[in-house]
């Protein structure tokens, strides 16, 4: 017999001077061997709060990752524009400060910014550090995590509390001199009146199944010879093993016949055992069809075609065109409209009420079939004069001296 094929037999040779009443007080009992039984346990499920969602979602799950970056992304590429009225500001301080909102970031980097939080988070926090006329110096986006709010009397809010280490500043609500220092951002809470509720939350129990199969996928990697299971056993003349025996059973499974090295090598079985098989292979769990559905729930939640994500099962476009300009009309402008909306009325507070900011849909490459189908529809509209045209398209009429 070689050292392989027998170190079982010495395994479960038979002791010498052993006594049965022996092997019971050293805590093996029983008359027909022994055998691993696994606890039915409840799920765990990720926590709820910025910091877990941002770690076990966008920094450690790829489709999270991807579909908060593709929002933010797709929503910082998009140009902005201020008017006073119908006309355009060129050269305004406010105009400059959306496409430079501070010294750290570009217009794109502030609002993938603010979309990240609110998709990781239902809330999104805008600073702004000024005095006087130049109220709106510069713009800064705060942690969602770090702010708190105090409410008053009737429940509203009366200032924010940021808080970074051990150091903690209150941001007061109502100002005197100025507009509100600070620009709160919040997607709709059904059970909360002042933080939002962040998509992700919506998608958690997905999130969890994805990275649990994940999880498990590198586990099996990792232990490919020893899938779940039991070795029993049940020797003819009723022994047991003894303490020494079931530890050096243990030693060996664990160095011969475990990890990715050892795949695929046959456990030879003698001296009593038998393999009892306790898990689900992944035949059996569907394993891809599980993580290609909870795949999809996460992109539901997000608002992102699976199509974009090479997620298979869901081809519900006729192609990728399509797709892309439905994921920026449903997802992206409707997000980018919320926050443009909110910075316009927040930036009135300092000059007018004809103040206002809108957004170049004109450069968005993924809306273009749109409006070239809409340019066709004018020009052979007849009945439309040159200024009811314009104004179709969002452009201004034309003043006399342009015409002429």
């Amino acid at each position: 017999m070689t050292e392989k094929t027998g170190w079982f037999s010495r395994v479960f040779a038979r002791p010498k001077n052993v006594r049965p009443n022996e092997i019971k007080q050293a805590g093996i009992s029983g008359s027909s061997g022994f055998v691993a039984l696994h606890n039915v346990l409840g799920a765990g499920w990720t926590n709820a709060s910025y910091e877990a969602l941002s770690r076990q979602g966008f920094m450690r799950n790829a489709v999270v990752h991807r579909c908060v970056r593709m929002i933010s992304e797709a929503a910082g590429s998009v140009p902005w524009l201020a008017y006073e009225g119908d006309q355009e500001l060129l050269d305004d301080p406010l105009a400059g400060l959306i496409n430079q909102p501070n010294p750290f970031q570009s217009r794109g980097d502030f609002v993938e910014a603010i979309c990240g939080h609110l998709l990781l988070s239902g809330n999104a926090y805008i600073e702004r550090v000024g005095h006087g006329e130049n109220a709106f110096g510069q713009l800064y986006t705060l942690r969602p995590d770090y702010i708190s709010c105090k409410l008053d009397d009737y429940g509203w809010p009366e200032a924010y509390v940021y808080q970074t280490g051990a150091k903690t500043r209150h941001i007061a609500m109502d100002e005197v001199d100025g507009p509100q220092s600070l620009l709160h951002l919040k997607l709709f809470n059904p059970l909360d009146d002042v933080n939002g509720f962040a998509p992700l939350q919506a998608g958690l129990m997905a999130l969890d199944t994805h990275n649990a199969a994940a999880e498990w996928n590198k586990a099996l990697l990792d232990n490919a010879a020893r899938p779940s299971g039991a070795l029993v056993y049940a020797p003819g003349d009723g022994s047991n093993l003894t303490p020494e025996q079931y530890e050096q059973l243990k030693r060996e499974l664990e160095d011969g016949y475990s990890g990715p090295n050892n795949a695929g090598k046959p456990l030879l079985l003698e001296g009593g055992l038998d393999w009892k098989a306790m898990g689900l292979s992944p035949k059996d769990m569907d394993f891809i069809e599980a993580k290609n559905a909870a795949s999809r729930d996460i992109a539901l939640a997000f608002g992102v075609p699976p199509m974009l994500l090479g997620i298979p099962g869901d081809n519900t476009y006729a192609n990728y065109q399509e797709a892309h300009r439905a994921f920026f009309r449903l997802t992206v402008l409707p997000l980018l409209q919320r926050v443009k909306s909110a910075m316009s009325g927040w930036m009135q507070q300092s000059r007018s009420p004809a103040f206002h900011l809108e957004l170049d849909l004109d450069q968005v490459e993924s809306l273009r079939p749109e409006r070239d189908a809409l340019w066709t529809r004018l020009e052979a509209a007849s009945f439309l004069s040159e200024d009811e045209k314009r104004m179709a398209v969002g452009y201004s009429p034309m003043g006399e001296e342009q015409r002429e």
